[in-house]
């Protein structure tokens, strides 16, 4: 498509590099393939020196694709005073992921402070900065559609006032639930926050021409929402893995059965089947050399219950690494560990390192509700087995049966898994046909 026939996307977000984490990678790999379905994105982001980000990864600015416009602008949050009041070095993040269950008075003051102070989240400063910016750019008249994505969830208000003041197709990208998200509880909302919420949540639902999320069961969660949603308005467009990443050959370690977990884990990630399975399966396998590899942060919690099933001797923690690091550690692997928050309103939760541990075509073992969409998604793909957080019996078997593979052949890769329909670019085309099937509707009227 020549470059003059491509629409052009003010694509609105919090997240872009040197940002790390996952919710960079949506936004970052949309616009790294959108442009090859005909659609160029511009990028409204907020300023890196002033941003709140939980972690950094310089590594993604390389794909930031050449030619792309980035707009950044300032920002006024109030992170610098919480880790100074606090005496905390690490900024939270969106779900206290990097923060300990057990937390004091000073703790959940901050956590009040951040649900009742600052709706829907404590990144809402950036919104008048960031609708300041995009009022200039699209005097311009240069755009036919804005994206917003969220976490923050602040970010979808950005896309509401453009709506009402210029009526451009607006697509609302949520890649979490929002007043449903599984940690909602721990803000201490007072009810008049939590109204106000709830409205910003059903305006922008109302509003937007195009919702897209990440799973089935939000899309489900949404639709049951008290607003008139046509559900042919909302869009699954899940999160994926880009092929470009995968460089590495599949190494598994002949002399050791290597499980890896790669992201942040606390407490809350119920892994206590698993690490009792593989205490006694130690017991019972002595000629089996068993490891455990944690890569990114690890909670303390997490790591007592490691201490606690006798299993420190065999685990090593590896800190937060660049991303292309974590998809290496994935390929020297032999088989992968995924948990999912132990938690009320977690069935819409589909982690996005399960798309990554996907490609890599290693076994997959995970802990999590059984039937969620990630469960189908695991059985769909033929990838592994999910077991429910007291599934102990169940959880021995099937590591029994692997180890029993292991003997035989210490590469465990699978031969086979469907999985193409989760890459970056066949889910980024889908994108790019909401948009175009947008922005043709608007210029019919």
């Amino acid at each position: 498509m020549e470059k003059t026939d491509q629409i052009n996307l003010l694509y609105i977000t919090y997240y872009w590099p040197p940002s790390g984490g996952p919710g960079v990678q949506r936004g970052l790999k949309f616009c790294k393939y959108l442009p090859q379905a005909g659609v160029r994105p511009s990028v409204l982001t907020v300023d890196e020196r002033q941003a709140s980000y939980p972690v950094l990864d310089h590594t993604f600015a390389r794909e930031v694709p050449e030619g792309t416009a980035v707009y950044r602008t300032a920002t006024s949050e109030p992170f610098e005073y919480y880790k100074k009041l606090s005496g905390k070095k690490e900024i939270p993040y969106s779900g206290f992921a990097n923060e300990e269950a057990k937390t004091g008075f000073l703790d959940k003051v901050f956590k009040f402070v951040r649900g009742n102070l600052f709706i829907p989240d404590a990144r809402v400063g950036w919104n008048k900065h960031a609708l300041r910016k995009a009022g200039e750019l699209l005097q311009n008249d240069q755009f036919q559609a804005i994206l917003t994505t969220s976490p923050p969830h602040s970010t979808q208000l950005i896309g509401l006032k453009l709506k009402e003041k210029y009526g451009l197709p607006w697509v609302a990208d949520l890649r979490d639930p929002w007043t449903n998200i599984h940690y909602y509880d721990q803000l201490y909302h007072t009810p008049i926050a939590k109204r106000i919420d709830k409205k910003y949540e059903l305006q922008v639902l109302e509003k937007a021409d195009a919702v897209v999320v990440t799973s089935e069961d939000t899309k489900r969660l949404f639709l049951n929402k008290p607003v008139n949603i046509n559900p042919d308005k909302i869009h699954v467009i899940p999160n994926g893995y880009d092929e470009d990443d995968f460089i590495y050959p599949s190494t598994p370690p002949q002399d050791e059965f290597l499980i890896t977990y790669t992201g942040t884990i606390t407490e809350n990630y119920n892994i206590d089947v698993f690490l009792k399975a593989i205490a006694h399966l130690r017991s019972v396998n002595t000629d089996i050399n068993y490891k455990l590899r944690f890569v990114g942060k690890a909670s303390e919690g997490v790591k007592q219950r490691i201490r606690k099933a006798g299993l420190e001797g065999i685990t090593e923690f590896v800190p937060h690494v660049p991303h292309n690091e974590a998809i290496k550690y994935l390929m020297e692997s032999t088989m992968l560990l995924m948990a999912i928050a132990d938690v009320p309103a977690v069935y819409s939760n589909v982690p996005g390192k399960l798309f990554e541990y996907l490609a890599s075509n290693k076994p997959i073992v995970c802990l999590g509700p059984v039937h969620s969409d990630t469960d189908r998604i695991i059985d769909e793909c033929g990838a592994g087995r999910l077991f429910h957080y007291t599934a102990y019996e169940l959880m021995l078997d099937h590591m029994m049966l692997m180890s029993k593979a292991w003997s035989i052949n210490p590469n465990l890769d699978l031969p086979y898994i469907n999985h193409s329909q989760f890459s970056r670019r066949a889910l980024t085309e889908k994108l790019a046909k909401v948009v175009k099937r947008l922005t043709a509707k608007a210029a019919k009227v």
